[in-house]
């Protein structure tokens, strides 16, 4: 809700006051009774205070409002959550999966997750593509906060774990791009974007091949 722009939060607003709207194109109002549900990382009273968030749509919404703790506040959450991103996955990728080593779970809640809910996400998601065997682990290396990046900053030490887990992908695949099990399904990608980024990696087949 906090990156809705100010023509479409006047017209939340109004359907929220008059509890109904018109279909693009209408004439006819369309009654409705509604509650809403919103999330935001952004602090909207500070938003209200800048004028980038409507003062009246705040207070409309804000009648029972949650606050939900970053996940590195809530390290005894990160077990259950991370069980139940790997059966997710798993289960979308095709993969028989039965649970996480314990030394996983450690790294996992010692880690300061930057990026929050998000980032535990990619790497479950990540881990499970890479996954061997009925036991998730994942290396420490995998998981390095940005300020204890190499030399050269969190963006070159980011382009080398993408590099690395390509190259990964694309050699359990056999260098295959297309198709329902190739490298590109793997990652989540289009084949042509993949094709882009691995010229983008600067990544060729004939250098990573043994001669």
């Amino acid at each position: 809700i906090g990156e809705l722009p100010a023509e479409a939060q006047a017209k939340l607003l109004r359907v929220l006051q008059e509890l109904e709207f018109e279909r693009i194109g209408g004439s006819t109002p369309i009654k409705v009774d509604v509650r809403i549900i919103a999330a935001t990382h952004r602090d909207l009273l500070k938003a209200v205070r800048e004028k980038t968030f409507r003062e009246d749509l705040y207070y409309r919404l804000n009648v029972f409002p949650i606050q939900l703790p970053a996940l590195r506040e809530r390290s005894e959450d990160i077990p259950l959550l991370a069980q139940f991103l790997l059966d997710r996955f798993a289960s979308r990728i095709g993969k028989r999966i039965e649970g996480i080593s314990r030394e996983t779970i450690r790294r996992l809640i010692a880690y300061p997750w930057p990026g929050n809910i998000r980032e535990l996400e990619n790497i479950l998601e990540r881990a499970v593509i890479l996954a061997i065997g009925p036991t998730l682990e994942i290396g420490p290396d995998v998981l390095i906060p940005l300020d204890s990046a190499p030399v050269g900053g969190p963006h070159l030490a980011l382009e080398e774990v993408e590099r690395n887990h390509t190259l990964t992908v694309l050699r359990q695949t056999g260098w295959v791009i297309d198709g329902p099990r190739g490298a590109a399904s793997l990652l989540g990608l289009h084949p042509n974007t993949l094709r882009s980024r691995l010229k983008k990696l600067g990544i060729a087949r004939s250098s990573h091949e043994p001669s």
